[in-house]
């Protein structure tokens, strides 16, 4: 049954995107150019943040084990 229905979904899906192709016509490729840099964009800004967040937990955790102090309660 879950099989179907992501059959059905899928189908759906590609309908609309046909439709979408029909009625864009010839600007259907800067759409999807634009959607697909909007994401990349998006999901580079988020691994940025990520690395930000990982690099001063790492800055912090040694901070603290060089001043000798217990590092179980580093959160």
């Amino acid at each position: 049954m879950k099989t179907t229905l992501q059959f059905l979904l899928f189908m759906l899906l590609a309908l609309a995107v046909i439709v979408l192709a029909i009625l864009l016509g010839d600007l259907g490729a800067w759409y999807f150019a634009w959607l697909v840099g909007t994401a990349m964009i998006v999901l580079l800004a988020a691994a940025g943040g990520v690395l930000l967040d990982t690099q001063e937990e790492h800055a912090r955790r040694k901070v603290v084990a060089a001043s000798g102090q217990d590092n179980s309660r580093v959160r």
